[in-house]
Protein backbone atom coordinates (compact mmCIF):
# COMPACT_ATOMS: atom_id res chain seq x y z
CA UNK A 1 0.00 0.00 0.00
CA UNK A 2 1.47 3.09 -0.99
CA UNK A 3 1.80 6.75 0.98
CA UNK A 4 -1.14 9.26 0.15
CA UNK A 5 -0.91 13.21 0.32
CA UNK A 6 -3.88 15.80 0.13
CA UNK A 7 -3.24 18.66 -2.04
CA UNK A 8 -4.69 22.39 -1.31
CA UNK A 9 -5.34 24.23 -4.56
CA UNK A 10 -4.43 28.02 -4.75
CA UNK A 11 -5.76 31.38 -6.39
CA UNK A 12 -7.56 30.39 -9.67
CA UNK A 13 -9.69 27.88 -8.54
CA UNK A 14 -12.59 29.87 -7.19
CA UNK A 15 -15.84 30.09 -8.95
CA UNK A 16 -19.48 31.08 -8.25
CA UNK A 17 -21.60 28.62 -6.54
CA UNK A 18 -18.00 27.49 -4.89
CA UNK A 19 -19.06 25.40 -1.65
CA UNK A 20 -22.96 26.25 -1.91
CA UNK A 21 -23.64 22.04 -2.56
CA UNK A 22 -21.37 21.43 0.47
CA UNK A 23 -23.44 23.65 2.82
CA UNK A 24 -26.87 22.79 1.81
CA UNK A 25 -25.65 18.67 2.19
CA UNK A 26 -23.74 18.87 5.18
CA UNK A 27 -23.50 20.45 8.75
CA UNK A 28 -20.00 20.49 9.22
CA UNK A 29 -19.17 22.19 6.08
CA UNK A 30 -21.81 24.58 6.77
CA UNK A 31 -20.28 25.46 10.18
CA UNK A 32 -17.54 26.25 8.85
CA UNK A 33 -18.88 28.71 6.06
CA UNK A 34 -21.02 30.34 9.10
CA UNK A 35 -17.62 30.67 10.95
CA UNK A 36 -15.84 32.53 8.47
CA UNK A 37 -18.39 34.73 7.87
CA UNK A 38 -18.52 35.50 11.78
CA UNK A 39 -14.25 36.00 12.01
CA UNK A 40 -13.99 38.24 8.57
CA UNK A 41 -17.07 40.68 9.53
CA UNK A 42 -19.00 40.36 6.30
CA UNK A 43 -20.80 37.49 4.57
CA UNK A 44 -17.86 35.53 2.68
CA UNK A 45 -20.02 32.57 2.02
CA UNK A 46 -22.29 34.39 0.19
CA UNK A 47 -19.96 35.78 -2.18
CA UNK A 48 -19.00 32.47 -2.49
CA UNK A 49 -22.69 31.11 -3.60
CA UNK A 50 -24.07 33.59 -5.42
CA UNK A 51 -20.87 36.50 -6.61
CA UNK A 52 -20.62 38.00 -8.41
CA UNK A 53 -17.93 37.02 -9.82
CA UNK A 54 -16.18 40.25 -10.40
CA UNK A 55 -15.84 40.72 -6.29
CA UNK A 56 -15.10 37.17 -5.48
CA UNK A 57 -12.12 37.31 -8.28
CA UNK A 58 -10.56 39.95 -6.37
CA UNK A 59 -7.51 38.75 -4.50
CA UNK A 60 -8.34 39.93 -1.49
CA UNK A 61 -11.33 38.01 -1.59
CA UNK A 62 -10.82 35.05 -3.68
CA UNK A 63 -7.87 33.76 -0.92
CA UNK A 64 -10.13 33.80 1.53
CA UNK A 65 -12.79 32.09 -0.16
CA UNK A 66 -10.64 29.49 -1.23
CA UNK A 67 -8.93 28.64 2.06
CA UNK A 68 -12.70 28.36 3.41
CA UNK A 69 -14.37 25.98 0.85
CA UNK A 70 -10.51 23.72 1.49
CA UNK A 71 -11.44 23.79 5.32
CA UNK A 72 -14.69 23.02 4.73
CA UNK A 73 -13.79 19.71 2.50
CA UNK A 74 -11.51 19.15 5.13
CA UNK A 75 -14.29 19.27 7.87
CA UNK A 76 -16.46 17.13 5.82
CA UNK A 77 -13.44 14.50 5.05
CA UNK A 78 -12.65 14.32 8.52
CA UNK A 79 -16.38 14.02 10.01
CA UNK A 80 -16.82 10.70 7.32
CA UNK A 81 -13.64 9.12 7.76
CA UNK A 82 -11.75 10.22 10.98
CA UNK A 83 -9.51 6.90 10.26
CA UNK A 84 -8.63 8.59 6.76
CA UNK A 85 -5.58 11.27 7.52
CA UNK A 86 -2.85 11.43 4.76
CA UNK A 87 1.16 10.60 5.46
CA UNK A 88 2.17 14.37 3.24
CA UNK A 89 0.38 17.31 2.65
CA UNK A 90 1.03 20.09 0.25
CA UNK A 91 -0.47 23.39 -1.07
CA UNK A 92 -0.06 25.23 -3.98
CA UNK A 93 0.75 28.91 -3.34
CA UNK A 94 -2.38 30.38 -0.93
CA UNK A 95 -2.94 26.74 -1.03
CA UNK A 96 0.03 26.25 1.33
CA UNK A 97 -2.18 27.80 4.19
CA UNK A 98 -4.74 24.97 3.96
CA UNK A 99 -2.07 22.40 3.81
CA UNK A 100 -0.73 23.70 6.98
CA UNK A 101 -3.97 24.25 8.98
CA UNK A 102 -4.61 20.80 8.10
CA UNK A 103 -1.83 19.81 9.88
CA UNK A 104 -2.41 21.63 12.66
CA UNK A 105 -0.26 24.06 12.56
CA UNK A 106 -2.42 27.61 13.16
CA UNK A 107 -6.02 27.72 13.93
CA UNK A 108 -9.25 28.31 11.56
CA UNK A 109 -9.55 31.41 12.57
CA UNK A 110 -5.57 32.54 12.70
CA UNK A 111 -5.54 31.21 9.28
CA UNK A 112 -8.11 32.59 8.23
CA UNK A 113 -7.07 36.26 9.17
CA UNK A 114 -3.38 35.28 7.90
CA UNK A 115 -4.99 34.80 4.20
CA UNK A 116 -6.90 37.77 3.76
CA UNK A 117 -4.13 39.85 5.13
CA UNK A 118 -2.05 37.97 2.55
CA UNK A 119 -4.44 38.84 -0.21
CA UNK A 120 -4.87 42.31 1.23
CA UNK A 121 -0.98 42.64 0.92
CA UNK A 122 -0.79 41.61 -2.67
CA UNK A 123 -3.46 43.68 -3.79
CA UNK A 124 -1.64 47.02 -2.06
CA UNK A 125 1.33 45.45 -3.78
CA UNK A 126 -0.07 45.22 -7.00
CA UNK A 127 -1.17 48.90 -6.69
CA UNK A 128 2.06 50.43 -5.38
CA UNK A 129 4.02 48.17 -8.32
CA UNK A 130 2.23 46.76 -11.19
CA UNK A 131 3.27 43.84 -12.65
CA UNK A 132 1.48 40.79 -14.39
CA UNK A 133 1.82 37.36 -15.00
CA UNK A 134 2.09 34.99 -18.31
CA UNK A 135 2.04 31.11 -18.95
CA UNK A 136 4.47 29.58 -20.90
CA UNK A 137 4.05 25.91 -22.02
CA UNK A 138 6.16 23.92 -24.23
CA UNK A 139 9.39 25.33 -22.28
CA UNK A 140 11.92 23.35 -20.26
CA UNK A 141 12.64 25.20 -17.18
CA UNK A 142 16.75 26.25 -18.37
CA UNK A 143 15.17 28.02 -21.45
CA UNK A 144 12.29 29.76 -19.31
CA UNK A 145 15.31 31.14 -17.02
CA UNK A 146 17.29 31.96 -19.99
CA UNK A 147 14.27 33.78 -21.45
CA UNK A 148 13.70 36.39 -17.66
CA UNK A 149 17.64 36.95 -17.54
CA UNK A 150 17.38 38.14 -20.75
CA UNK A 151 14.56 39.95 -20.47
CA UNK A 152 15.87 41.68 -17.48
CA UNK A 153 19.23 42.49 -18.58
CA UNK A 154 17.71 44.17 -21.72
CA UNK A 155 14.65 45.97 -19.62
CA UNK A 156 16.08 46.42 -16.44
CA UNK A 157 12.94 45.39 -14.60
CA UNK A 158 12.42 41.95 -12.83
CA UNK A 159 10.46 39.14 -14.43
CA UNK A 160 10.69 35.91 -12.88
CA UNK A 161 9.49 32.04 -12.56
CA UNK A 162 6.93 32.10 -10.58
CA UNK A 163 5.19 29.10 -10.86
CA UNK A 164 6.93 25.53 -12.07
CA UNK A 165 3.78 23.60 -12.20
CA UNK A 166 4.72 20.52 -14.61
CA UNK A 167 7.16 20.00 -17.18
CA UNK A 168 6.02 22.50 -20.04
CA UNK A 169 4.21 24.28 -17.91
CA UNK A 170 6.14 27.55 -16.27
CA UNK A 171 4.28 30.77 -15.21
CA UNK A 172 6.12 33.92 -15.27
CA UNK A 173 5.48 37.28 -13.09
CA UNK A 174 6.96 40.50 -13.15
CA UNK A 175 7.01 44.05 -14.28
CA UNK A 176 5.20 44.49 -17.28
CA UNK A 177 7.62 45.95 -19.90
CA UNK A 178 10.20 42.81 -18.77
CA UNK A 179 6.98 40.38 -18.75
CA UNK A 180 5.97 41.60 -22.63
CA UNK A 181 9.89 41.19 -23.72
CA UNK A 182 9.98 38.07 -21.83
CA UNK A 183 6.55 36.48 -23.70
CA UNK A 184 8.49 37.58 -27.30
CA UNK A 185 11.22 35.91 -26.80
CA UNK A 186 9.20 33.22 -25.31
CA UNK A 187 7.47 33.10 -28.73
CA UNK A 188 10.72 33.12 -30.56
CA UNK A 189 11.52 30.15 -28.48
CA UNK A 190 8.90 28.25 -30.04
CA UNK A 191 6.56 27.94 -27.07
CA UNK A 192 3.63 25.93 -28.11
CA UNK A 193 1.42 28.47 -26.06
CA UNK A 194 2.05 31.76 -24.41
CA UNK A 195 -0.94 33.56 -22.53
CA UNK A 196 -1.34 36.14 -20.79
CA UNK A 197 -3.06 35.41 -17.58
CA UNK A 198 -6.08 37.96 -16.25
CA UNK A 199 -4.20 39.49 -13.05
CA UNK A 200 -2.87 42.49 -12.11
CA UNK A 201 -0.17 41.50 -9.61
CA UNK A 202 3.14 40.19 -9.98
CA UNK A 203 2.66 36.83 -7.45
CA UNK A 204 6.07 35.36 -6.51
CA UNK A 205 8.48 37.71 -7.90
CA UNK A 206 10.63 40.58 -6.47
CA UNK A 207 7.54 42.90 -6.99
CA UNK A 208 5.96 41.55 -4.11
CA UNK A 209 9.36 43.08 -1.63
CA UNK A 210 6.89 46.56 -1.39
CA UNK A 211 4.99 44.44 1.29
CA UNK A 212 7.15 41.77 2.55
CA UNK A 213 7.94 43.19 5.67
CA UNK A 214 4.42 44.11 6.61
CA UNK A 215 3.43 40.48 6.15
CA UNK A 216 6.50 38.86 7.75
CA UNK A 217 5.19 40.96 10.48
CA UNK A 218 1.89 39.33 10.28
CA UNK A 219 3.40 36.01 9.90
CA UNK A 220 5.52 36.03 13.12
CA UNK A 221 2.78 37.27 15.29
CA UNK A 222 0.45 34.45 14.18
CA UNK A 223 0.08 31.63 16.78
CA UNK A 224 1.61 28.34 15.00
CA UNK A 225 2.35 24.58 16.51
CA UNK A 226 4.67 22.18 15.10
CA UNK A 227 3.12 20.08 12.40
CA UNK A 228 1.12 17.08 12.69
CA UNK A 229 2.32 15.52 9.45
CA UNK A 230 4.94 16.60 6.88
CA UNK A 231 4.35 19.43 4.79
CA UNK A 232 6.09 20.23 1.64
CA UNK A 233 6.49 23.32 0.97
CA UNK A 234 7.04 25.44 -1.66
CA UNK A 235 9.69 27.67 -1.80
CA UNK A 236 11.73 24.50 -0.61
CA UNK A 237 10.18 21.63 -2.09
CA UNK A 238 10.17 19.35 0.81
CA UNK A 239 8.90 19.92 4.34
CA UNK A 240 9.79 22.51 6.84
CA UNK A 241 10.68 20.63 10.18
CA UNK A 242 9.87 23.68 12.62
CA UNK A 243 7.69 26.26 13.42
CA UNK A 244 10.17 28.86 12.65
CA UNK A 245 11.51 27.56 9.75
CA UNK A 246 7.22 27.43 8.55
CA UNK A 247 7.26 30.80 9.26
CA UNK A 248 10.67 31.47 6.87
CA UNK A 249 9.20 29.85 4.63
CA UNK A 250 5.70 31.09 4.31
CA UNK A 251 7.56 35.02 4.33
CA UNK A 252 10.01 34.34 1.51
CA UNK A 253 6.88 32.08 -0.76
CA UNK A 254 5.72 36.01 -1.00
CA UNK A 255 8.57 36.27 -3.49
CA UNK A 256 9.54 33.33 -4.17
CA UNK A 257 8.58 30.83 -6.75
CA UNK A 258 5.87 28.03 -6.07
CA UNK A 259 8.49 24.63 -6.96
CA UNK A 260 5.40 22.77 -7.29
CA UNK A 261 7.22 20.19 -9.93
CA UNK A 262 9.47 19.20 -7.31
CA UNK A 263 7.34 19.60 -4.41
CA UNK A 264 5.25 16.22 -5.83
CA UNK A 265 8.57 14.45 -7.40
CA UNK A 266 9.61 14.72 -3.71
CA UNK A 267 6.62 12.96 -2.42
CA UNK A 268 6.92 10.62 -5.00
CA UNK A 269 10.15 9.55 -4.03
CA UNK A 270 8.77 9.40 -0.28
CA UNK A 271 6.47 6.41 -1.81
CA UNK A 272 3.23 8.69 -2.03
CA UNK A 273 0.98 6.72 -5.28
CA UNK A 274 -2.42 8.46 -4.30
CA UNK A 275 -3.07 12.15 -4.38
CA UNK A 276 -6.52 13.90 -3.21
CA UNK A 277 -7.40 17.56 -4.04
CA UNK A 278 -9.32 19.18 -1.61
CA UNK A 279 -10.71 22.27 -2.45
CA UNK A 280 -12.62 23.72 -5.48
CA UNK A 281 -11.86 22.45 -8.81
CA UNK A 282 -9.32 19.84 -9.62
CA UNK A 283 -6.35 21.65 -11.43
CA UNK A 284 -3.61 20.39 -9.38
CA UNK A 285 -4.81 16.54 -9.57
CA UNK A 286 -4.54 17.50 -13.12
CA UNK A 287 -1.03 19.10 -12.97
CA UNK A 288 0.16 15.51 -10.62
CA UNK A 289 -1.08 13.82 -13.76
CA UNK A 290 1.18 15.43 -16.04
CA UNK A 291 4.27 15.12 -13.49
CA UNK A 292 3.45 11.06 -13.10
CA UNK A 293 0.80 9.37 -14.84
CA UNK A 294 1.26 6.18 -12.99
CA UNK A 295 -0.47 8.15 -9.73
CA UNK A 296 -4.08 7.83 -8.26
CA UNK A 297 -5.74 10.84 -8.77
CA UNK A 298 -8.83 12.53 -6.86
CA UNK A 299 -10.40 15.33 -6.51
CA UNK A 300 -12.94 16.26 -3.63
CA UNK A 301 -14.25 19.33 -4.32
CA UNK A 302 -17.88 19.03 -4.22
CA UNK A 303 -21.11 16.86 -2.56
CA UNK A 304 -20.76 14.24 -5.88
CA UNK A 305 -17.16 13.38 -5.45
CA UNK A 306 -17.28 13.05 -1.70
CA UNK A 307 -20.08 10.72 -2.24
CA UNK A 308 -18.34 8.69 -4.80
CA UNK A 309 -14.97 8.65 -2.35
CA UNK A 310 -16.04 8.98 0.98
CA UNK A 311 -18.34 5.94 1.55
CA UNK A 312 -16.84 3.23 4.70
CA UNK A 313 -15.25 0.62 3.01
Amino acid sequence: MGQVAWLFPGQGSQYVGMGEDLADVYPQARDVFQRADEILGFPLSQLMFHGPEETLTDTVNAQPAIFTHSAAVLAVVRALRPEWEPDFLAGHSLGEYSALYAAGVFSFEDALQLVRERGRLMKLAGEQQPGGMAALLGLDMDTVRRICAQAEEETGLPVRVANDNCPGQVVISGAIPALERAMELAREAKARKVVRLAVSIAAHSPLMGVVSDTFAEKVRSTPMRPPERPVVMNAIARPATSVEEIRDVLIAQLTSPVRWTESVQYMLGEGVDTFYELGPKDVLVGLVKRIQRKSTRIALGTVEALRQHLAPS
